[in-house]
């Protein structure tokens, strides 16, 4: 058997599989809240992953009716961008500033003027955004300088697990992307980068490709987690690249829709090409020698969560999107902005913020709901023309995340998007493609596409709608015309 740990914001997941690829077992673990003190500010507590990850690890053992002497590799996933400060006795110094966290503005002005706004492109083949790693770091020097100056070891969220399981400081590619310190090109931290911005290289952590072997299990999380002491652990990936994995993006043609708290639209690449504007971000790929391309709406499906926990507690997901199919197409002229953690694609603006534009005494509480859910589906096809636009072939969308589990859901971004919009026969995402990495780390198959051709099946596709297509193209017009109108009153309201 085979283990693949995802450290999501929400929870922990533990996945079992068997050589095969067939989910055998899995436990999640939920997390603590996310700490917002101010807008736009969010943090979690690294221990509280690991007390997660070590439930969600017994907890997938035993539903599999198995031991850790039945486990014969561990693939770990994570939340991106997350910012792991560790001091010399490999403590924790604060908690995380997590993906979604856009305190750190200042920073990235800071960063551009320093370096240089086409230097950091041709470094770091994207530009430096706020949900970054590289700018949370230089907010902690700027504002907690005491805390920084105990900083002995900066790690990504999943591998502050990894480090917790094995003891070794280790990340890999796809997740060193998002760090804006990583030469995704060359696949190496960036000598510029570092000396530009006064760094020390020692507490970055030794960088590998996604299927390569890290360490392996300590004998104090063997006693911990059931594992055995000496069970290899595999780099694995960031959650959206350990995602694509376990979506079989991991080719030309198909390109995957996660519809989780963020919104991702990701495809893959067998060359490095990225927007010159970094309205998408390029990254290295979960696969050796390749890279990706990937769109982020910050506030997908955090938009439904959001109004659920404010408008309508405990309404199961399901009743949420039955009511909203019961609403035209188009709300009945309803728009939803899912700015609510700022936006990356296409905007990289931390200031954005979430809006209904053109609510009137009519609409009713099913028009609020289907407005969210196309709001976001247009947001998703912002992402995808970008990346069309650079030169990407799609010829159809596999969807997955909570979001996609609605069927109504994915008509609707079928219809927006304008491409068939295709399921899986496993729905597990980041978790599962960090086993599908074990299975390749430890030598069951000899390539990610390998593994991802004999274990992945599609069972269901919804075609576009003609008509309602055809005015869906017209409604996403319309949508993208929103945003430039508020962005300075956006602005006004940062200021605030």
């Amino acid at each position: 058997m085979w283990l693949g740990i995802d450290v999501g914001t929400g929870g922990t997941r533990a996945l079992v599989v068997d050589e095969r690829g067939v989910i055998r077992a899995g436990f999640t673990a939920p997390h603590e809240d996310m700490r917002m003190e101010r807008p736009l500010w969010a943090e979690q507590r690294p221990e509280n992953w690991w007390d997660a990850a070590l439930r969600a690890i017994r907890g997938a053992l035993d539903e599999a009716h198995i031991t850790g002497r039945d486990v014969r590799g561990i693939g770990l996933s994570g939340q991106m961008h997350g910012l792991v400060i560790l001091d010399r006795e490999n403590n924790v110094i604060r908690p995380a500033l997590i993906w979604c966290d856009q305190r750190s503005q200042p920073q990235v002005d800071a960063i551009n003027r320093a370096v240089g706004t086409a230097n950091v492109l041709s470094y770091i083949a994207n530009p430096v955004l706020t949900g970054f790693t590289l700018p949370k770091l230089l907010w902690v020097r700027d504002n907690e300088p005491d805390l920084y100056e105990r900083v002995s070891k900066m790690l990504l969220p999943k591998d502050y697990v990894r480090f917790r399981l094995t003891g070794d400081f280790a990340t890999e590619v796809s997740d060193a992307s998002g760090t804006a310190l990583f030469d995704v090109v060359r696949r190496e931290w960036s000598a510029p980068m570092i000396e530009a911005l006064s760094l020390d290289r020692a507490i970055l952590p030794k960088c590998y490709e996604s299927v390569e072997i890290t360490g392996t299990i300590s004998p104090t999380a063997a006693a911990l987690t059931g594992l055995i002491a000496g069970t290899p652990v595999v780099a694995g990936g960031g959650d959206q690249a350990s995602s694509a994995v376990g979506n079989g993006i991991v080719e030309l043609g198909i390109v995957s829709c996660t519809l989780g708290t963020s919104g991702v639209v990701f495809a893959h690449m067998e060359q490095v090409a990225y927007d010159p504007s970094g309205r998408v971000h390029t990254f290295c790929h979960a696969v050796p020698g390749k890279w990706h391309v990937m769109g982020v709406t910050q506030g997908a499906g955090l938009s439904l969560q959001w109004f659920r926990t404010q408008l309508a507690p405990g309404t199961n997901y399901n009743l949420l999107t039955a009511e909203a199919a019961k609403a035209p197409p188009g709300s009945q002229g309803l728009f939803w902005l899912p700015y609510l953690m700022g936006e990356r694609t296409p905007h990289l603006d931390a200031t954005a913020r979430g809006a209904w534009v053109g609510l009137t005494a009519k609409h009713t509480r099913a028009d609020l709901i289907r407005s969210i859910i196309e709001g976001v589906s247009y947001s998703q096809k912002d992402c995808l023309d970008i990346i069309e636009r650079l030169g990407v072939i799609v010829n159809s969308v596999r969807a997955s995340g909570g979001g996609a589990k609605s069927p109504f859901w994915r008509q609707v971004l079928a219809d927006v998007l304008a491409k068939p919009v295709v399921t899986l026969e496993t729905q597990e995402g980041s978790a599962y493609g960090a086993a599908l990495l074990a299975l390749v780390g430890t030598g069951v198959y000899a390539s990610v596409p390998e593994v991802c051709h004999h274990v992945i099946q599609e069972t269901d596709a919804l075609m576009p709608s003609g008509a309602e297509s055809d005015f869906y193209q017209d409604g996403h017009s319309l949508y993208a015309s929103l945003y430039p109108a508020l962005k300075p009153i956006y602005q006004r309201i940062a200021r605030l």
